[in-house]
């Protein structure tokens, strides 16, 4: 009886374990890098902390020879990524 209770036990938090991770993932930022307004390039993350950087965030799209394309500098634009979600990072 002890055995079959420990499986039901492992049974239930597993799915806890996975139920959380799909929360998680569904409710997570998009990917944001820091990015020179004008030509794109990937820049370092404090150009964007600081008030005296040039660099802007740019959410989403992929970084290809350091540069970045398919996303956007408006947040709310661009789709959230997560478990069972359809968004694509392709270049």
């Amino acid at each position: 009886m002890a055995k079959r209770m420990l499986r039901s036990t492992t049974v239930v938090l597993g799915g806890m374990g996975l139920l959380a991770a799909t929360l998680t993932a569904c409710g997570s930022e998009p990917d944001k890098r820091c990015v020179d307004r004008v030509t794109r390039e990937k820049l370092p993350k404090y150009e964007c902390d600081n008030r005296s950087g040039h660099g802007m965030y740019y959410y989403g799209g992929s970084v290809k020879n350091g540069k970045v394309s398919g996303g956007s500098f408006d947040k709310s634009a661009v789709s959230r990524g997560g478990f069972g979600s359809s968004k694509s990072s392709g270049g």
